[in-house]
């Protein structure tokens, strides 16, 4: 019956193509009600001090993911409170594509279009944060936006570099901007499963921390334990500064995207539920500048549950006995 299924999925997967990354656009957007005529140039990954002279400017969103009492508490002025959540799925599996119309609704709300250079802020409390910092700039830009930027270090480097704070919520005026995935970004677990089959997968890269990659843990959304067929493992912590938030300077981090053969042609990145692999994606993408690269959203939680093949996957008894350590844990 698995063979069955497997062929069944083989037959409908599609090749993983991947798309090109889109020019810079030279497009403005309001950030209260003006308009500028001019947009400045961006980059994907912004110091606390390349943010400054964007405070302001007409064409600049700066969207802070953080939860709303840590947003209320102080933010860089004139940023707008998303919370990471709202772009995120259910507790079955986080990692779920947010329905069009909630995302719509959401960034109509915070003023951005298609023209808006928008600057995802985390927290900035560990090298996680800026998992979520990724997959959210990884959602707007398969939405169809191309002017963002992460700021590195998020709040917390910001404070700390002397970055003003504010209580102030501003106020925005609603766009009109209609988000749609484009499904070329998007990988699936039919077309991962009609890849693997067909012996055509792309490099397919475990963003998560090694034990998960060897089967010893686990997620309580997920079925099993275990990593994809044929996987690499690269802990997405490996591109950070050792013991900090920030990203290691590009170099280093190119040469790293080298060394794990991610630097060009079709990759996958996968974690639990697209969060740590959302860093390795912008990495690999946005600084190594590799435009064969995608994000699989559901990640392991939505591959465990479907019944298809794994690798390290543990033995009855090692199962049973990491079930009762977690039941304890």
């Amino acid at each position: 019956m698995l063979n069955k299924t497997i062929a069944l999925l083989a037959l409908a997967g599609t090749t993983l193509a991947l798309p090109v990354h889109a020019d810079t656009s030279a497009g403005t957007q309001p950030a209260t009600v003006s308009r500028t005529t001019a947009a400045h140039a961006h980059t994907p990954l912004l110091t606390p001090a390349e943010l400054r002279p964007l405070l302001g400017q007409a064409d600049v969103r700066i969207l802070d993911i953080r939860p709303p009492k840590d947003y209320a508490e102080g933010h860089i002025p004139g940023a707008i409170n998303t919370p990471y959540g709202a772009f995120r799925g259910p507790q079955s599996n986080a990692g779920q594509l947010v329905p069009e119309a909630k995302l719509t609704e959401l960034l109509r709300k915070a003023g951005i279009d298609d023209s808006t250079h928008v600057v995802v802020v985390h927290g900035g409390a560990t090298h996680t944060d800026f998992g979520a910092a990724a997959r959210v700039y990884w959602t707007l830009k398969v939405g169809g936006l191309n002017r963002l930027s992460i700021l590195d270090g998020g709040t917390r480097l910001w404070a700390g570099s002397g970055g003003a704070l504010d209580k102030a919520v501003p106020e925005v005026a609603p766009s009109r901007f209609e988000y749609r995935y484009d499904q070329d970004q998007i990988v699936t677990r039919e077309e991962l499963a009609g890849a693997i089959q067909s012996s055509s997968a792309p490099l397919l890269l475990d963003a998560r921390p090694p034990r998960f990659f060897s089967g010893e843990v686990r997620v309580d959304a997920a079925a099993r334990y275990g990593t994809l067929p044929g996987a690499q493992s690269f802990d997405n912590a490996q591109f950070f500064v050792k013991g900090g938030t920030t990203l290691k300077p590009a170099e280093e981090l190119k040469a790293l995207a080298a060394q794990i053969g991610a630097a060009s042609g079709p990759a996958v990145s996968f974690c639990n539920t697209g969060h740590w692999a959302a860093t390795n994606w912008f990495v690999m993408s946005e600084i190594a500048g590799n435009t064969a690269v995608k994000l699989y959203p559901e990640s392991m939680v939505d591959w465990s549950l479907s019944g298809l093949p794994m690798e390290n996957q543990p033995s009855r008894f090692t199962v049973l006995v990491q079930d009762l350590k977690r039941a304890f844990e």
